[in-house]
This record gives structure tokens, C-alpha cells and sequence, in this order.
């Protein structure tokens, strides 16, 4: 990656050498190199990735500066704490929202909200609103809320890496199936349509929720390196997060969501056909229960578990 190089050796034109700054310039090429690797294999150019990996990385005179400082701490003056060194390096790396980013999700929030008013508003006979004209504005509220996840993994956080564009898109889809189908089922239990369409709602929760699992399960790290770093420095050796380490345990949650949802869906049409549709939706609550306590038990081992590794 020539282009990484380059950038690099400009960036520190003028900055005296020594081998604490020839150590960090190693390292902060390394990191370089495997963030332009990311952005490549999700389609940018050589010299796009190497760019937009550098941009990402920020102020390099301000991280030359803080380890400096870093050194002269620890040979002539106190000592910087963990949690000091922590905030430090946040502050330096910190991530200011885009205007146009934050106007969004906060007018995508006030339709959301506004469109839910008068729906419940027209359920609850307030308003003359018919049927369709209520199932236009669900969905358009169930989009605003699709918009406000998917934009906002879209950016770029101090921590965090941006999601992909595909990705994020994928998010804002089952986020938008997963709303209008709670507010599909809210409305049908306020009289607003009829019983019928529990099913549609039941359906688009299962595939949201389905959605939802296949991205969590694929879902690389998106941690930013110093964050790896700074985690990796001041790890307590109580790590509990199974997944991570695991892979093959996350698609094997992914595979047990599945069964559990597909499942629920089925028991939900036979009590609706049987019993009745008015309580059977409870079905999907039972089955959001199993699947938290699978979740919490594939996900945080024991700490018997641990101590036997």
C-alpha cells in the first residue's frame, strides 16, 4: 500500500525523530494498513481506502504530541492513571456528529412520533381516517424509524468504525419491519382493523426479527484500533463476552433465534385460528423471553466456566 506509506511519511515531515515517534509511526502504520484492507474488501480503491483510512485516523501531530507527553510523563513527571490515559486518548480522538446527520434523526423522530399520534388518534376515533390512509402513515412512520438506525450506524463515532451502506441498509429494512408490525398489532388491538391482519403483523415480526439476527450474527468488529488498544492495555481478565471469542457460537444463536421465531409464528396462527386472535400475539412475548435467556446464557459464560479455561 504505497498510498498509506506516502500519506504517512507526510504526515510526519518535521517531526523529530526518535524511537519512541519511529515506534508509533510502525504502529499507527499498521493500523492504517488494515483499516484501507477493510475499506477495499467492501469495495473502495486502493488509493479511496488509504485515504479514507487516514482521514479517519485523525490528527497525527496530535498523537505524535500525546505520546511525547506520554513519555515525558513517565520519565520525569507523574504518571498518568489508566482512567486518565483513557479519557486522554478519547478526547483526541473524538468524533463530532455531522449537522446534516443530527437534522435528520431528529425530523425522521418528530414524524415518527407525529404519525403515531394521529394513528392512535384515528384507532381511538378522534379522527375520520380511513383504514389505508392509517396503514400509509404506520408505514411511513415504521420508514422514519428504519431511517433514524440505519443513518445512525452510518456515521462514524468516536469508538466505532461507520457501518457499510449495504449493511446499515439492512438495518434500516428490519427496523421498519419489525415497527410496522408492532404498530400493526397495537392498532388491530385498538379496533383499528381488523383481526386478520394479526397475522401480517406476526409476520413482519418475524422476518425483522430474523433480519436482525442474520446482521448481528455477521457482524465484524467495528471497534476503532486505539479503542482495541486501549481495551486490550487495561483488560482485567474478566472477559466474558463469548461471542467475540466464538464465532461459531454466535451462528449457532443465529440458527436457535430462527427455530424460536419460525416456532412462535406457528404456534401464533394455530392459537388465532383456535382460541382466538385477541391473546395470541402473547405467543411472540414468550418467545422474546426464550430468546433473551438463550442469549444470556450463550453469551456470558459462567464463572465456573471461566475458571475451568
Amino acid at each position: 500500500m504505497t498510498t498509506v506509506h506516502r500519506l504517512l511519511d507526510d504526515a510526519f515531515a518535521g517531526v523529530e525523530p526518535s524511537p519512541e515517534v519511529q515506534d508509533l509511526k510502525e504502529e499507527i502504520r499498521a493500523n492504517l494498513e488494515a483499516r484501507a484492507a477493510e475499506l477495499q474488501a467492501e469495495g473502495a480503491s486502493p488509493d479511496d481506502a488509504a485515504r479514507r483510512a487516514f482521514d479517519e485516523l485523525g490528527d497525527v501531530r496530535a498523537i505524535v504530541a500525546d505520546a511525547q507527553a506520554d513519555v515525558a510523563a513517565q520519565t520525569g513527571g507523574t504518571p498518568r492513571t489508566p482512567l486518565q490515559e483513557a479519557f486522554a486518548v478519547a478526547r483526541q480522538q473524538r468524533v463530532r456528529p455531522k449537522p446534516r446527520f443530527v437534522l435528520g434523526v431528529v425530523l425522521a423522530s418528530l414524524v415518527l412520533v407525529a404519525l403515531v399520534a394521529l394513528c392512535v388518534l384515528a384507532a381511538l376515533d378522534v379522527l375520520a381516517l380511513p383504514g389505508l390512509v392509517v396503514a400509509a402513515l404506520l408505514l411511513t412512520a415504521s420508514s422514519a424509524a428504519g431511517f433514524v438506525v440505519g443513518s445512525s450506524l452510518s456515521q462514524e463515532t468516536t469508538t466505532n468504525h461507520p457501518v457499510p451502506s449495504r449493511r446499515a441498509g439492512g438495518y434500516y429494512l428490519a427496523t421498519g419491519l419489525a415497527v410496522f408490525g408492532l404498530l400493526l398489532a397495537g392498532l388491530t388491538l385498538l379496533g383499528e382493523f381488523e383481526a386478520w391482519v394479526y397475522v401480517v403483523a406476526a409476520a413482519l415480526l418475524v422476518v425483522g426479527g430474523v433480519l436482525f439476527t442474520m446482521l448481528g450474527v455477521t457482524q465484524t468488529n467495528r471497534k476503532k484500533a486505539w479503542v482495541r488498544d486501549v481495551a486490550r492495555a487495561h483488560a482485567t481478565g474478566h472477559d466474558f463476552d463469548r461471542f467475540e471469542r466464538d464465532p461459531a457460537a454466535a451462528a449457532r444463536f443465529g440458527v436457535y433465534t430462527l427455530v424460536i421465531w419460525l416456532t412462535a409464528f406457528a404456534v401464533f396462527v394455530v392459537l388465532g385460528l383456535t382460541v382466538g386472535w385477541a391473546w395470541s400475539w402473547l405467543t411472540f412475548v414468550v418467545a422474546l423471553a426464550v430468546m433473551m435467556l438463550v442469549l444470556a446464557r450463550m453469551l456470558f459464560r459462567s464463572t465456573g466456566e471461566q475458571h475451568e479455561q
